[in-house]
């Protein structure tokens, strides 16, 4: 049974999905917008989202926390600078737009980016 399984698999193993994620996030927080596939962006607007609520926090458990779920210090530098603009939003940091479809197989398109 599927009881509470509502995460996309997106064809991959788990250690695939989990580098496919943090290759995303890392995307998003260095370029602040990226264009991707609609259901790639409904999945990262949860992980993207409560890494911001956490790095709202700035002290040195927050930082290591952030830097072991993204593999990177940088990120969690940034993710700060970040929230420090957003301290006053109780969450929606993201927007998800959607696109034409991708002309080569039609999936749907869309553009995820932080909130000003």
């Amino acid at each position: 049974m599927r009881h509470h399984n509502t995460n996309r698999k997106f064809g991959r193993t788990k250690n695939q999905r989990n580098a496919l994620m943090n290759g995303l996030v890392y995307s998003l927080v260095k370029y602040k917008r990226i264009v991707t596939t609609e259901a790639k962006a409904k999945e990262l607007r949860p992980k993207v989202e409560k890494l911001i609520t956490k790095s709202k926090t700035s002290d040195l458990h927050t930082k290591r926390v952030i830097q072991s779920q993204t593999g990177s210090f940088d990120i969690a530098r940034e993710l700060e600078s970040i929230a420090q603009n957003m301290v006053d939003r109780n969450g929606g940091y993201t927007r998800i737009v959607k696109m034409e479809p991708r002309k080569s197989d039609g999936s749907k398109m869309a553009y995820i980016e932080f909130v000003a």
